[in-house]
């Protein structure tokens, strides 16, 4: 038998959940789940992640600042309140242009 404690809903502001660190990528996972995630990240200015794959389907909402996202090698730049689909099992890398904040929310996708 599976137990899962119950926590009550807690309001929060999305541009406090996680802080900035200079020279660096600062990462807090909220929900964690066999078929996804919800991650939330702060990049200072030039950090990012680098081209890799994941089995799951990915949606990146900017909180604050700048970014480049690049998916099968296109780069999209998002600002402030837009958002992306990263499709699974595609290469895709995150960019700092400015300082950003960002929420990923990973589904588990098909399998290929």
């Amino acid at each position: 038998m599976e137990f899962k404690m119950y926590v009550p809903p807690k309001k929060f502001s999305l541009k406090e959940v996680v802080s900035y660190a200079d020279g660096s990528v600062v990462s807090k996972q909220s929900i964690k789940q066999s078929g996804g995630n919800v991650t939330f990240f702060a990049f200072d200015k030039g950090e990012g992640l680098s081209e890799h794959t994941a089995p799951f389907d990915a949606m990146v909402v900017v909180i604050e600042g700048l970014a480049k996202i690049t998916i099968d090698g296109q780069p999209y730049e998002l600002t402030e309140g837009e958002a992306i689909v990263m499709p699974a099992h595609i290469p895709h890398a995150v960019f700092a242009t400015e300082k950003f904040k960002m929420m990923l929310v990973m589904v588990k996708g098909d399998k290929k």
